[in-house]
C-alpha cells in the first residue's frame, strides 16, 4: 500500500488511525485526508513530539497496514 492509496480509502482508514492516536479528534483525521505530512504535523501538534519522532510513528503505523 502506498499514500496515494491510503488518501483514496481514508474514511475507511479513519478507526485504524483513531485506535493508533486516540488524542485526534474526528476533525482532525478529516483534516489529514490521508496526506502522510498533514498526519506527521497533528501528531507532532497533539503529542508535542518532535518531528522525527511523529515520523517515526506514522511510518511504523504505515508498515504494519
Amino acid at each position: 500500500m502506498n499514500w496515494d492509496q491510503i488518501a483514496g480509502r481514508w474514511k475507511q482508514m479513519r478507526g485504524d488511525v483513531k485506535s493508533e492516536w486516540g488524542r485526534l479528534t474526528d476533525d482532525e483525521v478529516d483534516q489529514v485526508e490521508g496526506k502522510q505530512e498533514k498526519l506527521v504535523g497533528i501528531v507532532q501538534e497533539k503529542y508535542g513530539i518532535e518531528r522525527e519522532e511523529a515520523e517515526r510513528q506514522v511510518s511504523d503505523w504505515f508498515d504494519r497496514l
